[in-house]
């Protein structure tokens, strides 16, 4: 057995003999809601570490997405499946959350520790029988869901036809999902500007119904395509949604639009409201790529030390605006 292998056994087993007092999925009080509010904040700006303890306070109080954030938080902190993040995902599978049944096959929680679901050895299997029944009654999240699973399952053409009822029904991600399945399409499209036609459509869908992933991505697609000026204007909604990549290339388009790099910069310099921007970012996101752009253009002569003093007085302006800055993290990623 090997050494990575041996130690999720070993997991898996304290798992097994430890005895969870199970929550009921209520509605939160204003405490407890505030501190998922903020856990959320945190985890989605990558400040896993720090969102841990507001998240537990609302997963202690029956919280299922923070119970399943919280295995998220605790498995990417760690590179990898720890008995916190076993725990957590647990307790949220055991509330019916279909994604955390799908890491726990992951972790083969049932094969390696027993920790199996109430009927049945397959998590997957699991999760479809929990979410399989609110797709069929309409749930455009619970189609959407049915993606993953059928895609664990090796079902492929089953999880195609539900993610296209689930885009259908209203689902954003959902549609945003298939733009970048349609980006990489090359079967069913026989040129690269196909594709990324076919894609803008559905990253179009979403971006209009105001989800910011999608108005980053439509953004690159339209840059791809030579629509620069178009491309800038989304670009800009995403950084006003509160999109992190959206709010550096805004930043770095004021500090230098005429970039070969930055076809898409279809605006004047204002080195000083870039330099603003920057410092924002870099305070409100401790550890965000803006901490290397400042490094870079301080060095550089792109911003003078007379428009890093304008920035300082402008930095107010671009701080902690609502919504809260986010790299909009997928919920089942890597």
């Amino acid at each position: 057995m090997s050494i990575s292998r041996l130690k999720t056994t070993v997991v898996l087993a304290a798992l097994k003999l430890s005895f969870l007092t199970l929550p009921t999925a209520l509605a939160l009080d204003k405490e407890a809601q505030a501190a998922k509010d903020e856990g959320m904040r945190l985890y989605n700006a990558h400040q896993r570490t720090t969102s841990m303890p507001y998240l537990e306070i609302a997963a202690n109080a029956g919280d299922v997405e923070a119970m399943y954030y919280l295995g998220e938080a605790h498995r990417l902190r760690h590179l990898g499946m720890t008995q916190a993040a076993l725990e957590w995902y647990h307790r949220a599978a055991q509330e019916g959350e279909p994604h955390a049944m799908l890491r726990l096959s992951d972790g083969s929680a049932c094969e390696l520790g027993a920790v199996c679901p109430e009927d049945g050895n397959d998590w997957r299997e699991a999760a479809l029988s929990a979410t399989l029944p609110k797709a069929e009654a309409g749930d455009a999240d619970a189609m959407g869901a049915l993606y993953d699973i059928y895609t664990y399952l090796d079902q492929h053409d089953e999880a195609m036809e539900w993610l296209l009822r689930s885009a259908e029904a209203g689902n954003l991600d959902s549609m945003n999902w298939l733009g970048h399945l349609a980006r990489d399409d090359e079967e069913s499209y026989a040129t690269e500007t196909e594709r990324l036609e076919a894609a803008a459509e559905w990253h179009r869908r979403a971006a209009e119904a105001g989800y910011a992933p999608a108005m980053n991505d439509l953004s690159s697609v339209l840059n791809n395509l030579g629509r620069h000026e178009e491309a800038w204007e989304w670009m800009v909604y995403a950084s006003e949604a509160g999109h992190i990549n959206g709010r550096l290339w805004q930043a770095a388009c004021y500090i230098e639009p005429d970039s070969e790099e930055n076809e898409m910069c279809q605006t004047e310099k204002d080195p000083a409201k870039g330099w603003a921007i920057l410092l924002a970012l870099s305070e409100e996101v401790p550890g965000s790529s803006s901490e290397n752009a400042l490094k870079y253009y301080t060095y550089g002569d792109s911003v003078t030390a007379k428009q890093r003093e304008e920035g300082e007085r402008m930095m107010e302006e671009w701080l902690n605006r609502e919504p809260p800055l986010s790299y909009f993290p997928d919920k089942f990623g890597f």
